[in-house]
Formats: structure tokens, sequence, C-alpha cells
């Protein structure tokens, strides 16, 4: 929906707004100064209007609003700095081993690879020496030592898997952490009073107050015959049609009038008289 106004309204703070306003709407009837809600007014006109108006609804708690912005931001500076630093410089007692992780890595992933490649190699070689008559002596020695490979396949797959296992959850707890850090002023109490403080001043001072003012004024009313014009705080609803009158209504319309110039022949008796 195209806003005509700007919000002095954070980005972030806008769904909330709107959020707050929807509730209203959603609960007018619990009202009695909001009970003639749908009467002449719907919700969705009344939700346009205070959209429409938003700059003069907020500013009725702006002063709420700010104090909630500011506390907010104070507490979301220091972990995010705490957050920066950690990651720029680790920590002294908790040294970086790429060597050790890399091995490691590697060795996980090739393992299982090598050692299914080599069982497969060994078992078929030694089915098909088996399938020979006589089979060879060493066929039984390519078997054993395929299914050796084959039980160093599972194993190595089951080592992999805890390993991913237990980074997943190191990771994990890593990542708590630091959206707790990031995060964790949002949801302090000091944040939540001052949040909960700006929507009850928001909703008493601002949309309520609008949608009685809206719904107390009778030139609201879209289908009035009367255009509507803006009276207050109450934002323009609707379109004017521009004022046409017919050339015949009306008494004190001139015609333009015409007179014929006014022609006399001139005096002529040909060539034996002349003009005196």
């Amino acid at each position: 929906m195209h806003m005509n106004s700007a919000s002095h309204l954070l980005i972030e703070d806008r769904p909330e707004f709107e959020r707050l306003l929807d509730d209203a709407l959603r609960t007018a009837h619990d009202r009695p100064e909001l009970a003639d809600v749908g009467r002449r007014l719907n919700t969705e006109q009344l939700r346009t209007m205070v959209l429409n108006a938003d700059v003069l609804v907020t500013a009725a708690a702006t002063t709420e609003y700010e104090h909630f912005v500011k506390v907010r931001e104070e507490l979301r500076a220091p972990a995010a700095a705490s957050a920066r630093a950690s990651v720029l410089a680790p920590a002294a007692e908790e040294p970086v081993d790429t060597t050790g992780a890399g091995l490691a890595a590697v060795v996980a992933v090739l393992a299982p690879v090598l050692a299914a490649t080599a069982a497969a190699i060994f078992l078929l070689v030694g089915y098909i020496l088996k399938a020979l008559s006589p089979p060879p002596a060493f066929a039984d020695t390519m078997l054993t030592a395929g299914w050796f490979f084959g039980a160093l396949t599972a194993a190595a797959i089951l080592v992999a898997a805890i390993g991913l296992l237990l980074a997943a959850l190191r990771n994990g707890s890593t990542e708590v952490h630091a959206v707790q850090a990031e995060g964790g002023g949002e949801l302090s109490d000091e944040v939540a009073r001052a949040r909960d403080a700006w929507r009850h001043a928001l909703l008493e001072r601002g949309i309520v107050p609008f949608l009685c003012d809206a719904l107390a004024d009778p030139s609201t009313d879209p289908a009035a015959p009367v255009p509507y014009r803006s009276a207050g705080r109450i934002p323009h609803l609707g379109y004017s049609r521009p004022d046409y009158a017919s050339p015949d209504d009306g008494d004190d319309l001139q015609r333009p009038s015409f007179t014929s110039p006014d022609f006399t022949s001139p005096d002529f008796g040909g060539p034996d008289h002349q003009p005196d």
C-alpha cells in the first residue's frame, strides 16, 4: 500500500506499528469508544486513514519511542563490539590449530573412500579367482583382505560421522553464544519495558484517539454526497469532482452579440454624372 507520508519510525519498527494497528482494529468492539467501527467506516478504510497519517499518529508517542531506540542501541553497541573483537582477535587461550584441523578433515574424507575402493577391488578379484577351477591358493587371501578393508570402511564412516556430529554441536554452541551476545540486549528487561511503554503510548495516545476522531466526524463518510474535505487532523479520504455548469444554467451568463456593418451604396451615375 502506498504511503503519502514518511514516518519517523525505523524500518525495523514499522511492522510493529502496523501489527499494533491491526490488533486495535480487530479488537475495536471491545472498546466502547470504537463501537461504531464497521457502520460508516469499515476496518480497511480506517486502516488506510491511519497509515496515510502515520507521521501524525506515531508522533503522539515520540518520547517513548526515542527512549526505546536509545536503550536498544546502547545495549546493542557493546555486544556488536565484542562480537567483532572475538572474530578479529581470537583469545590467546584458544589457539587456532590449522594444520591439525586440516589433516583430520582430509583423513576423515579420504579414509572411507580409499578403504571402500580397496575392499571392492580385493573382493572382486577374490571372487573371480574363486570362480576358476581349480581356484588359486591366494584367492582366499584376496577375499580376506577385501573383507578387512570393508570393515575398515565401516569403521572410517562411523568415525567420520562422530566427528561431524561433534563439530556440529561445537559450532552450534558457539553460534548460540554469538546470537545471545548480539541480541541479548533486546531481550533484557529494560528494553522490554521501554518497548511496552512505546506500544502503550502509541495505542492509547495515537491510534485509538485517531480512530475515535475519524468515527466521530460525519464528513468522513465516503458515501456522503458532499465531497469530503480534510478537517482537523483527519486526512483526506475520497475524491471530489470538479464543478461543471451547462451554458443554459444561470441568468447571468452573457451571450456574445454581433451586429452587421452598415454599408451604403456609392453615388455613381455614370460618366455624365460626376459626384459633386
